[in-house]
């Protein structure tokens, strides 16, 4: 996908701005796929969780620079298995980036998808949310709602995942 406003593949010139087209679409797809799903208000930090990690999903999967609107549908199925609960996903992410992070540097260009999509991936790292205790034993208590059972301070990224992943289901 092109990366800057003026469409051309050369790159910024001069004073131009460089447009982080990639980062913008995938970010754009996953809030689509989660409105549609219809899963949290789209104001909560768990929104924002499983838009993050969908739309680094959605960009860090598009190694071929060809993300459009045709190619969406398609996609789909790769980025179920890539969300999927028993993928790493975590390590696949940080490998990706880190091949990313080179190219840029060594292409001497300027990256600005990569930098929306570095701040994505450190926001979900290092912020917790408090959430329910998915590892709980069952039956180890029978609390009367959901609310009322034991939380856990929990990376973004481990809510964001599959809230994401049960967006792509529901499309």
């Amino acid at each position: 996908m092109l990366h800057e406003s003026r469409g051309d593949t050369e790159g910024p010139s001069g004073d131009e701005l460089a447009v982080p087209m990639a980062w913008l679409y995938a970010e754009y797809i996953a809030d689509e796929l989660l409105r549609t799903g219809d899963l949290m208000p789209p104001t909560s930090f768990e929104y924002r969780a499983g838009r993050d990690a969908l739309a680094l999903t959605i960009f860090l999967s598009d190694t071929k620079g060809e993300l459009s609107g045709i190619r969406v549908i398609s996609q789909l199925e790769t980025w179920l298995s890539l969300t999927a609960y028993d993928q790493p996903w975590l390590d696949w992410v940080g490998e990706r980036m880190a091949v990313l992070t080179a190219d840029a540097i060594a292409s001497g260009e300027p990256a600005p998808d990569l930098r929306l999509a570095d701040l994505a991936w450190r926001w979900l790292e290092e912020t917790e949310l408090l959430a329910p205790d998915l590892d709980a034993v069952p039956g180890g208590g029978s609390p009367g709602s959901e609310d009322d059972g034991p939380k856990v301070w929990t990376p973004a990224w481990r809510l964001g995942l599959p809230l994401g992943h049960l967006a792509i289901h529901l499309f």
